[in-house]
């Protein structure tokens, strides 16, 4: 078969005898692939009547399409009410393709897709009611946030956390290098031009000092 049922089942009720079996039980459900095709995975939020959490579903599907994905978000939704014993079942999803074509409003010419179609039909068959309508994305935030943590589980990629800003000091500008001051007792060499006294070498004389000249 070619899809998964839900590895993942958040406060999902392992007891599968039936609770609400004359109860409607809500799902949103959504897929997406990184790609399309690209790494894939889907989500789902099941309530109950009152709004209740009853399970969420996140899955990573591996190197899938959009529409694959979002046929088995629906599978899972369908898998998960008839394991739990819940026989009316309401789904909201936002994929326009998906939710007409289940309808019957458009055809299944995908290949890929009509095995998928084929099974949620089989599916939907074995419950008492079954609804499925289409609503925007920003109307099925929780669903799309379980199907974007199934993608990045498969794909080894945790929330980026903000890189630290790091202060560094800016490069002081290098300090002239004076020249050596020569010691008291050292003897410099140097010659006279015009009345004035020339030292030899990079040596310097502090200001305020005597020197004695001797003539070589």
């Amino acid at each position: 078969m070619p899809f998964r049922t839900p590895s993942t089942h958040l406060f999902a009720d392992s007891d599968p005898t039936p609770k609400s079996a004359g109860t409607w039980i809500h799902a949103h459900c959504d897929g997406g692939a990184r790609g399309n095709p690209g790494p894939a995975g889907y989500g789902a939020q099941i309530v109950d009547d009152a709004g209740n959490t009853l399970a969420e579903l996140s899955e990573f599907l591996g190197f899938k399409t959009n529409n694959f994905a979002e046929y088995s978000g629906l599978l899972g939704c369908l898998d998960w009410a008839l394991e739990h014993g819940h026989s009316r079942l309401k789904v909201v999803s936002d994929s326009e393709l998906m939710v007409k074509q289940i309808q019957g409003k458009y055809q299944v010419k995908s290949p890929d897709l009509k095995p998928l179609f084929d099974e949620a039909k089989r599916r939907i068959a074995k419950l008492d009611g079954f609804q499925i309508t289409h609503a925007l994305r920003h109307k099925n935030k929780e669903a799309d946030r379980l199907a974007n943590e199934a993608m990045d589980r498969g794909m080894n990629r945790a929330p980026a956390a903000p890189a630290p800003v790091i202060a560094r000091p800016a490069a002081a500008a290098p300090r002239p290098v004076a020249p050596p001051v020569p010691k008291a007792d050292a003897m410099l060499r140097g010659f006279t031009r015009d009345g004035v006294v020339h030292i030899l070498g990079d040596a310097r004389l502090p200001d305020g000092i005597f020197v004695k000249i001797i003539r070589e």
